[in-house]
């Protein structure tokens, strides 16, 4: 942990600064101690350098989705410049300019990846969160850049106060069990004028996983054990991999045997993955206990609840929704930030 972190957290109970103990530091970096609160005496650890705001009282459907992402990210926590053209996909129509000397929240980090680009992108700190085990492959993967700092907490009580010009949260909102409590806590952490950027599963485009994947998913590979699941995953990975290299690839440029295709738009957009990203692809639509499929009209109504204006939802790849909006001055709303 960075000192500098201390500017955007906050005591949850009682909205007060922490004061930081440390035991342990090396390089700039806290490694042990905790954040104490003087107000009410909160305590949190501070564990091979991450925050830890964890709660007893976590849910089972959330503590076995945490589980299961943690084993994902930890088991596959490599970097590569892939993911560049794929973030500024799922963020579209945001560029990295919307980045620069802003504070910005990664709201379910898993590996890092996109915490990483975002400060490449130029922001002034990024604060990527995930309740997941997956924090300790992400405050690996982003140690070394100062402007990144890893905590490890739940969506839907951040420790955090209000100063964030950008939060996104890429693929992690349905895996909620509130998705649109969660998008709403998000709101809560942006200042007046922010911007809200998300990515989730669509409903419209996906029936089939809805009819066929998500009966298996439910009641045997998320219950599974993680080693069954991941044999499986790579087994149906086999035939994938090479319907993606020998039919989808080509297919890319060819609207018409494009169109022939079951499942294309998104096929054709994996087709260039490497083997081991779309195994863990797999794996990661088997492992959850918790997965929804949201309509355009859901999205459309978190955004309004939200009171979020230039509101722009747009599909992505035939099978997810991308939204994006700025929250109204506190002026405006007769709220504080």
């Amino acid at each position: 942990m960075k000192r500098r972190l201390l500017d955007y957290l906050a005591c949850r109970p009682c909205g007060r600064p922490f004061e930081l103990c440390v035991q342990r530091e090396e390089d700039a970096e806290i490694v042990e101690g905790s954040l104490v609160c003087p107000a009410c005496g909160a305590n949190s650890p501070i564990i091979r350098g991450i925050p830890r705001f964890l709660s007893a009282e976590l849910s089972a459907d959330k503590r076995a989705t945490a589980a299961a992402f943690g084993y994902e990210w930890t088991h596959y926590s490599e970097l590569n410049e892939q993911y560049r053209a794929e973030f500024l996909d799922w963020i579209h129509p945001l560029q990295p300019e919307a980045f620069r000397d802003r504070v910005v929240l990664d709201a379910g980090c898993g590996k890092g990846r996109h915490a990483w680009l975002s400060a490449e992108f130029g922001a002034r700190d990024v604060v990527g969160i995930d309740l997941s085990d997956a924090v300790e492959a992400a405050y690996q993967n982003t140690r070394q850049l100062p402007n990144v700092h890893i905590v490890q907490a739940d969506i839907y009580h951040l420790p955090m106060r209000a100063p964030f010009d950008l939060f996104y949260s890429i693929g992690v909102l349905h895996h909620l069990p509130d998705p649109k409590q969660g998008f709403l806590s998000l709101v809560r952490h942006l200042r007046p004028g922010g911007r809200a950027v998300i990515w989730v599963y669509g409903k419209e485009g996906n029936w089939w996983i809805e009819r066929i994947v998500n009966p298996v998913r439910i009641h045997f590979t998320s219950r599974a054990p993680k080693a069954v699941t991941r044999v499986l995953s790579f087994v149906l990975s086999l035939p994938l991999y090479a319907a993606l290299k020998l039919v989808y690839g080509p297919a890319r440029n060819r609207p018409r045997l494009k169109k022939l295709l079951f499942y294309s738009d998104y096929l054709c957009t994996i087709s260039n993955y490497s083997f081991a990203e779309n195994f863990w692809n797999v794996f990661d639509h088997l492992v959850a206990p918790t997965a929804f499929y949201h309509s355009h009209a859901e999205i459309d109504d978190w955004f309004a609840t939200a009171g979020l204006s230039e509101v722009l939802i747009t599909r992505r790849a035939n099978n997810s929704w991308r939204g994006t909006g700025v929250k109204a001055a506190a002026a405006e709303t007769g709220r504080d930030a």
